[in-house]
C-alpha cells in the first residue's frame, strides 16, 4: 500500500502541478502570438472537455488492463503535448496541442486511474483517507509547480519553459512502475459486466447527484485557476500577486483535501460536500464585495484553496462505497467527465464574456450561484452500498 500511495501521489503531483500553472501563460502567449483571450481560453476549455471525454475510456482500460499501461501512454502524451503547445503558431494548432492532446494525457495520469488502484489496494476503512492523501499530493504539486513555472517563464521565456516542463512530465513513466498490479482484484459479490455496471450507476439517483455537484466543482475551480491572474492584472495588481495567490491555493489545498479525506472516515460525505460548495459561494461573494487588494486576494486564495479539491476524496469514496471497486476507475471517469464539462464552460465563458463585456463579473456571480445548487444537490445522496439481487443458483 505504501508504494501505491507514494508513486500515485507523486504522479498526481506532477500531472496536476503542471496544469495548475497554465493560467500564467495566458498573457505572454496571447501577447506574443497576437491572439485574443478567448483563443487561449477555448484551447484550455477543449483541454478540459477532452480530459473529461477520454476519462471514462482511460478508466475502462485501467480497469481491464491495469493502470500501469495507461500511465505510460498518458505520460508520453503529456510530454508531447507540452512540446507542441510551445511550437503552435495558430489557434487551431494550439487547441490541438494544449487542448486535445494534453487533455487526453491528463485523463490517463490523474485521479480516475490513480484512485482505481488505491481503491483495489487499500482497505475500505482507510480508503477515504488514502484518497485524501493522493488529492493532497496534487495540491502540493500546485503549490510547488506554480512558482517554479513562473520562474521558468521569467528566466527562460514561455516557450522554453514548456520544453522544460515536458521533460518533467517524462518522470511519470518510471513512477508508473510502482502502480503495477499483478492482477485486478476480483469482486466479492456477484460479478458484473461493464454494461451492467454502467446501467446500474446511471440509473441510480445518487450517482447523478454526484455528477451534478462535480459539474459545479469543475466550473468554479478552472474558471478561477485560469482567469484569476488576468482578473487581478486588469485591476492593477502585479503578476507576483497572482503567482502567490495560485501558490496559496495549492498550499491550502494540501490541508483541505487531506482534511476532507480524514473527515470522510467519520462524517457523512454528502454533508462534507454540501458544506464545501456552500462555503465556496460565501467566499466568492465576500471576495467580490470587499475592496480588492493583495491582502484580500491572499485571504480569498487561502480559503478557496482549502475548498479547492477537497470535493475529490469524498466524491470518489462515495462512488466506491455505493458501487464497489471493480469498475471504480470507469465510474470515476464518468463522474469526472461531468466535472470537465463544467470546466469547459467555466474557462470558455470566462474568456468569451470578458471579450464581450470587458469584465469577468457575470462569470463570478454565476460561479457563486452554482455553488448553492451543488450544495443542495449533494444532500439527498445515499451513501450505503447499493442493493443488488442475489445470484440465481445453478
Amino acid at each position: 500500500m505504501n508504494q501505491v500511495l507514494l508513486c500515485g501521489a507523486l504522479i498526481v503531483t506532477l500531472s496536476m502541478g503542471i496544469r495548475h500553472g497554465f493560467g500564467l501563460w495566458l498573457q505572454p502567449i496571447t501577447m506574443d502570438r497576437g491572439w485574443t483571450r478567448e483563443t487561449f481560453a477555448l484551447a484550455l476549455a477543449i483541454q478540459n472537455i477532452s480530459w473529461g471525454i477520454a476519462g471514462p475510456f482511460a478508466g475502462m482500460l485501467a480497469d481491464r488492463f491495469g493502470a500501469f499501461k495507461v500511465l505510460l501512454v498518458g505520460g508520453l502524451l503529456y510530454a508531447l503535448g507540452l512540446v507542441l503547445m510551445a511550437l503552435s503558431t495558430s489557434g487551431l494548432a494550439f487547441a490541438g496541442s494544449a487542448g486535445l492532446l494534453i487533455g487526453m494525457a491528463q485523463s490517463g495520469t490523474t485521479y480516475a486511474v490513480i484512485y482505481g488502484v488505491i481503491g483495489r489496494n487499500v482497505a475500505p476503512e482507510r480508503r477515504s483517507w488514502a484518497m485524501g492523501v493522493a488529492a493532497a499530493a496534487g495540491s502540493f504539486g500546485q503549490f510547488l509547480m506554480v512558482p517554479v513555472e513562473n520562474w521558468l517563464i521569467s528566466g527562460f521565456g514561455w516557450q522554453n519553459a514548456l520544453f522544460l516542463l515536458s521533460i518533467a512530465a517524462i518522470a511519470i513513466l518510471p513512477l508508473a512502475f510502482g502502480l503495477r498490479e499483478p492482477a485486478v482484484a476480483a469482486p466479492t459479490g456477484p460479478r458484473q459486466s461493464l454494461p451492467q455496471a454502467l446501467r446500474e450507476a446511471f440509473g441510480y439517483p445518487s450517482f447523478r447527484y454526484l455528477m451534478a455537484g462535480y459539474f459545479v466543482c469543475g466550473f468554479q475551480v478552472v474558471f478561477i485557476g485560469v482567469h484569476l491572474p488576468s482578473y487581478l492584472k486588469d485591476h492593477g495588481l502585479s503578476p507576483q500577486v497572482a503567482t502567490y495567490a495560485l501558490a496559496l491555493i495549492g498550499l491550502f489545498n494540501v490541508f483541505g483535501t487531506y482534511t476532507a479525506g480524514v473527515l470522510g472516515q467519520r462524517l457523512a460525505k454528502r454533508h462534507i460536500l454540501a458544506t464545501i460548495y456552500a462555503a465556496r459561494t460565501v467566499a466568492i461573494v465576500i471576495f467580490l464585495f470587499v475592496p480588492l487588494s493583495p491582502g484580500s486576494v491572499y485571504v480569498f486564495a487561502a480559503v478557496m484553496g482549502f475548498l479547492w479539491l477537497s470535493t475529490v476524496p469524498p466524491t470518489n469514496a462515495v462512488v466506491a462505497q455505493i458501487f464497489g471497486v471493480q469498475y471504480l476507475s470507469t465510474l470515476g471517469g464518468f463522474v469526472f467527465l461531468s466535472h470537465q464539462v463544467g470546466s469547459f464552460l467555466g474557462v470558455w465563458l470566462g474568456g468569451k464574456l470578458y471579450d464581450t463585456t470587458g469584465s469577468y463579473d457575470v462569470v463570478w456571480w454565476l460561479a457563486a450561484a452554482l455553488g448553492l445548487f451543488a450544495a443542495a444537490i449533494n444532500l439527498p445522496v445515499r451513501e450505503h452500498a447499493i442493493a443488488r439481487p442475489a445470484p440465481v443458483p445453478a
